[in-house]
């Protein structure tokens, strides 16, 4: 009787233990906006007016290179 008792004991600790280290998942909003960043579309827009420049440039001037 003795050791029933005290294996029931345990058994009822151990899930005292087990629900205490439930993990918790919480699914919140950011408090901050979503920031996307626009600098590759600029800089391709700057790499092409640059890019046309440079081909009319290297039209004009047959003897550059």
């Amino acid at each position: 009787m003795k050791q029933q008792l005290t294996a029931l004991l345990a058994i009822l600790m151990a899930g005292l233990f087990m629900t205490g280290c439930n993990p918790t998942v919480r699914v919140e909003a950011p408090d901050k906006p979503i920031v996307i960043n626009m600098n590759i579309k600029i800089d391709h827009e700057i790499r092409v007016k640059v890019d046309k420049e440079l081909d009319s440039l290297l039209d004009t001037k047959q003897g550059l290179f």
